[in-house]
């Protein structure tokens, strides 16, 4: 007997039913009906749990990220204690430049800061291209997961170019990005060439990923919300573009999400995704719309509405719900990261709620 890549295990070539290929979250991404809505939470893992909280104290984020046993612990702490449907795999999107090179450091309270930013096409040149042998911790930890995860399926991920490049040129996190605005319009081929080679990082970390049994992976293009549409196909679009059709046949379905993106959501549906996560700024029926027919959604519940008593969250749960049939496939989701004060409980009845409302007989 065989397993792929989606966790769908064969016998004599013949494949069967089962496994994570056949998941209620894979099965909406493929916009192919299942027993209910399946929900996961970006930043599931993360500061909202004490437990992760405990195991991640005085651990340096990306020392934690490079300890497979430990990326193991932390991304499996949301599924026992949420019951998502969807374990995401616990990294940071520098992980692969780092591995590419760059000399960085993830700040507490700052992000990620970068030594020597990436201004000329010396800098560029100095962004290595990555293999398996230099994240082999990533690797190891997927399949650590995929073994504990059994049926639950594991989704991967890596920062999509543009937003890799902002952190690269801006030398850390930005609320203007104007030196990569600046670079972008006064210097578009150095701007391309660095799209380029970050684009080849980034598709190299996902095959690595996919490669070692991951269900699904996730581009996160966090910051393209800063641009306007012409500006995200001319200067963005090809290079995420690049990233997920040099993922086409590797057999997992492809998310793409952003942040701020509501005037972007037709165009970040062309680059290539299977699924287009939108947050919480845009019902989710309007970004059917925007996106296209052919896509499946991701989203989208405001972060700051799980701080409210639970009757609003129940409201919202409810009505995002509503608005995601008109989508052809919905994986529930928040619209944007766990926010640090959430109350875990009330992650957890989420789930709980949504499985309920969404609950489909059987065929």
């Amino acid at each position: 007997m065989t397993t792929d890549t989606t966790g769908t295990a064969a016998r004599d070539g013949e494949p069967r039913r089962g496994g994570p290929a056949d998941s209620p979250f894979v099965r909406a991404c493929r916009r192919e009906p299942g027993p209910h809505t399946p929900v996961w939470f970006m930043r599931q893992a993360g500061r909202s749990l004490p437990e992760y909280r405990e195991i991640r104290a005085n651990v340096p984020m990306l020392e934690s990220c490079r300890r497979p046993e430990l990326v193991t612990e932390i991304t499996l702490q949301p599924v026992r204690r949420h019951g998502v449907d969807a374990a995401i795999l616990f990294s940071d999107i520098v992980v692969p430049v780092a591995a590419a090179g760059i000399d960085l450091d993830i700040v507490p309270g700052t992000g990620p800061v970068v030594a020597e930013p990436v201004r000329t096409a010396a800098d560029v040149e100095r962004i290595n291209p990555i293999g398996r042998d230099d994240v082999s911790y990533v690797d190891e930890a997927v399949r650590l997961l995929v073994a504990e995860l059994g049926d639950t399926p594991l989704i991967g991920f890596a920062g999509a170019p543009f937003t890799l490049a902002s952190y690269l040129v801006e030398g850390g996190p930005s609320r203007t990005h104007a030196k990569t605005k600046a670079l972008m319009y006064g210097d578009p081929e150095l701007w391309h060439a660095l799209c380029a080679r970050l684009a080849e990082v980034t598709l190299a970390f996902l095959r690595v990923q996919v490669d070692a049994g991951v269900s699904a992976v996730q581009l996160f293009d966090s910051w393209a919300g800063a641009l306007s549409e012409a500006d995200y196909r001319r200067y963005v679009l090809p290079h995420s573009a690049h990233v997920l059709a040099g993922l086409a046949g590797a057999g997992v379905p492809r998310i793409h999400f952003g942040v701020g993106t509501a005037e972007l959501l037709g165009a970040m549906g062309e680059a290539g995704a299977d699924v287009v996560g939108v947050d919480w700024r845009t019902p989710l029926d309007v970004a059917t719309r925007r996106i296209g027919p052919d896509k499946a959604v991701q989203g989208n519940l405001d972060p700051a509405v799980l701080l409210a008593p639970w009757p609003v969250v129940e409201a919202a749960v409810r009505r995002i719900l509503d608005e995601g049939r008109a989508a052809p496939g919905h994986v529930f989701n928040l619209g944007h990261g766990v926010l640090p004060e959430t109350d875990p409980e009330v992650l957890t009845r989420v789930v709980a709620l949504v499985h309920e409302l969404s609950a489909r007989p059987a065929a």
